[in-house]
């Protein structure tokens, strides 16, 4: 992209060199900052509103009638201050983390009814000032850094009105405005294009490696093998020379130790893992927790290479990673399963890691449940569960199969996720780079696209 001819210091260290032309300005000098007071509850005094709410902004690049407001009502005074029109560009105010301060959202037409709600501030410009800049400039990194560092609080952080009134940011000509915002609108819908189709490339890739599992330990790896109803309805044909069990006549299958803080002595303190140490095929080793274990539960709960560990509650059931060996010692909480093969020369714990993937894929441990509440996989439920088994000599090829099938997908995949972060960090900057002045777009839109 082409740089501007001529340049001045803006003043402000963060933003450096603008074009010569350009002002540097207050926000409070452009733009009118209303921070809503609307919230969510309905009183019978007051009027019938649609309500833009936090997450209508925080998930929608431009506010239009296309979304589903929530309902509610405000006082006449509200309406009247907080009400959407075109030009507007609305901003959370308030949030969780200073990484989500001032996100916006652009308002191309005036929406009758609906009302700014809380948590919320309307940034209405005013004079030489266009809306769709205003919207650009709140997505630029400058803006993020700047009110970031402002947003006062400890667990909950916001924006107070001197911190929006008085930021301070480079104002190009309106016409200039204008062809910046036309220039983004395009460039940036061609990036999320691009974007769009790498995370239908991982959706895709998602699903073949779930299909691929789902074959080859249901299906196995020869496709002339004999079939037999494996009768289980969600099971369906198996290999006929593979047997059909429960995991508890191939697993020992032990639940991890519970955490008894009253009865801590100290005395015999060891490493030991969490739900969230266990992720799928990876175990994390550093900064564990430690609590007793005196002898009798060292022999009960200890790890030995080649343990599946899997997952008994909560949004994760079933999740599984092998124990490799990581640490000499090491043991599990009550919220973790320990599988073991009852015999080393019947079953490689890595087939049965699949076997979960598979599992877990299909909902066998929550069919039928609710899952807007917490699941539970007990150790008695998971031994009766059946599952088809080959013999070692078997699992120990579909596992090598898997294992580099799996690789080029999950290969894929990193590569897709790469493309995506790198398209983003473009688009960052772009916007960055456009709204700071650093590149001159002046020449790089159309008529038309400015008139739109």
């Amino acid at each position: 992209m082409r740089h501007y001819p001529h340049i001045k210091d803006s003043g402000i260290e963060w933003l450096g060199h603008v074009p010569a032309h350009w002002g540097v300005l207050c926000l409070k000098r452009c733009a009118q900052i209303f921070a809503s007071n609307v919230d969510k509850k309905s009183h019978t005094d007051q009027i019938a509103i649609f309500l833009c709410n936090y997450v209508d902004v925080y998930y929608n690049d431009m506010i239009t009638r296309n979304l589903v407001f929530m309902e509610a009502t405000a006082s006449e005074d509200q309406i009247d201050r907080f009400s959407l029109k075109a030009g507007d560009t609305i901003i959370t105010k308030d949030s969780e983390s200073p990484d989500d301060i001032a996100i916006p959202a652009y308002v191309p037409e005036t929406l009758d009814g609906v009302v700014c709600g809380y948590h919320l501030a309307i940034v209405r410009p005013v004079g030489e000032v266009v809306g769709r800049f205003i919207k650009w400039l709140f997505l630029s990194a400058y803006c993020k850094a700047t009110l970031g560092v402002r947003a006062n609080g400890l667990t909950r952080f916001g924006l107070g009105q001197y911190a929006l009134d008085n930021f301070k940011f480079a104002v190009p000509p309106a016409s200039e405005q204008i062809a910046i915002a036309a220039f983004l609108d395009r460039e940036t819908a061609k990036i999320d294009a691009l974007v769009a189709e790498q995370e239908r490339l991982i959706a895709l890739l998602a699903e073949k490696r779930r299909a691929v599992i789902s074959h080859a330990v249901t299906k196995g790896l020869d496709p002339n093998a004999p079939m037999k109803d494996s009768g289980i309805p969600w099971l369906g044909e198996v290999p006929a020379h593979w047997e059909v069990a429960a995991v508890g006549y191939r697993y020992e299958v032990q639940l991890g130790k519970m955490l008894d803080t009253a009865r801590q002595t100290h005395e015999h303190l060891r490493p030991y893992l969490r739900v969230q140490d266990v992720q799928w095929g990876s175990i994390n080793i550093e900064d564990l927790p430690s609590m007793d274990f005196d002898e009798d539960a060292r022999k009960r709960y200890c790890l030995l290479q080649g343990d599946l560990l899997v997952n008994e509650g909560g949004s994760y059931v079933g999740r599984s990673a092998v124990w490799r060996g990581e640490l000499a010692e090491c043991y599990y909480q009550k919220a973790l399963h320990r599988l073991r093969p009852i015999s080393q020369l019947s079953d490689d714990p890595w087939f049965m890691f699949y076997v979960m993937i598979f599992a877990t894929e299909i909902g066998v441990f929550i069919a039928g449940g609710n899952q807007t509440t917490i699941d539970h996989l007990t150790a008695e439920s998971l031994r009766a569960y059946r599952f088809p088994f080959p013999g070692l000599a078997e699992q120990r090829l579909i596992v090598t199969w898997l294992d580099r099938e799996t690789a080029k997908l999950d290969e894929l995949t990193a590569e897709a996720e790469r493309g995506i972060a790198l398209l983003k960090e473009r688009r960052a900057a772009l916007i960055s780079a456009a709204v700071t002045g650093k590149i001159d777009v002046r020449e790089a839109v159309s008529g038309e696209e400015i008139a739109a």
